[in-house]
C-alpha cells in the first residue's frame, strides 16, 4: 500500500494537493472521484464530499487530512521535508498561508457569485473588501520573491495556486508582481509534473465526455 491516499479529481483545488505531493516526493495511490458518482471509502474519510482528501496510512493510524492549505503543510511536515518553515519564516509562512486560504479565496468567491460587501459590512466580512485583499498581497509580492522572502517553502504551493488560477480564470487581475511569481512556479519540476497529470486526464474525461 502507498504511503497516502488522494482522492481527487483533476478538475478541483485537488491540483493544489498534487503538486504538493510531487514538492516532497511523497508516496501515494491517486483515487479519481467522479463528482456523480462519489466513493463511498471517499464519503467515509471525508463526510463533506470535498476535494482533496488524503488518507496518512501511518504505521500508528490512518489520519484523514482535509482543507487544502492544511494538507500542504500537513505534507511539509510528516515528511520533514526542507520546505516547512524556518524558525525566522514561521511568521510570514503562516500568515500568508492563512491570507490566501481566509481572505483571498473569500475575497474570489464573493465576487464570483456576485456579492460585494457595502462599506458597512467590510467589517463583519473576513476579507474586507477584495480590493483591499488583492492589494495586501500585491504589496508583499511586490517586495518578495517568494512568501517568506528569497526562498520558495510549501506555503507557496498554496498562495502560488491562488494567484496562478487567478491569472489564469481571471479572478485575479493582472499584476506585475503576480506574473513574475506565477512564472518563478510555473519554472518548477514538481509544478510542471503535477500539472502534466492533471492536464492529462482532463484531456480523457473532455475526450470521453464529447465522444
Amino acid at each position: 500500500m502507498a504511503e497516502y491516499t488522494f482522492f481527487f479529481n483533476p478538475m478541483s483545488r485537488a491540483q493544489i494537493a498534487r503538486w504538493a505531493l510531487h514538492e516532497v516526493g511523497a508516496d501515494y495511490e491517486p483515487v479519481l472521484v467522479p463528482y456523480a458518482d462519489k466513493p463511498q471509502a471517499f464519503l467515509d474519510a471525508n463526510p463533506m464530499g470535498k476535494l482533496p482528501t488524503i488518507i496518512h496510512h501511518s504505521a500508528a493510524r490512518n489520519q484523514v487530512i482535509t482543507e487544502t492549505a492544511a494538507i500542504c503543510h500537513y505534507l511539509a511536515e510528516a515528511t520533514h521535508s526542507p520546505l516547512r518553515p524556518a524558525e525566522e519564516e514561521v511568521a510570514d509562512y503562516f500568515r500568508w498561508l492563512f491570507f490566501a486560504a481566509g481572505p483571498v479565496e473569500a475575497a474570489v468567491t464573493a465576487r464570483a457569485l456576485g456579492w460585494e460587501p457595502t462599506p458597512e459590512q467590510q467589517a463583519m466580512a473576513g476579507f474586507g473588501s477584495y480590493d483591499r485583499t488583492v492589494a495586501t498581497l500585491d504589496g508583499w509580492l511586490a517586495q518578495h520573491d517568494y512568501v517568506c522572502g528569497n526562498r520558495f517553502t510549501m506555503a507557496d504551493v498554496y498562495v502560488g495556486s491562488q494567484v496562478d488560477w487567478g491569472l489564469a480564470f481571471g479572478s485575479l487581475p493582472e499584476r506585475a508582481s503576480f506574473t513574475a511569481y506565477a512564472d518563478r512556479l510555473r519554472a518548477r519540476e514538481a509544478y510542471q509534473s503535477a500539472k502534466a497529470i492533471d492536464n492529462r486526464l482532463m484531456a480523457e474525461m473532455q475526450a470521453e465526455a464529447g465522444g
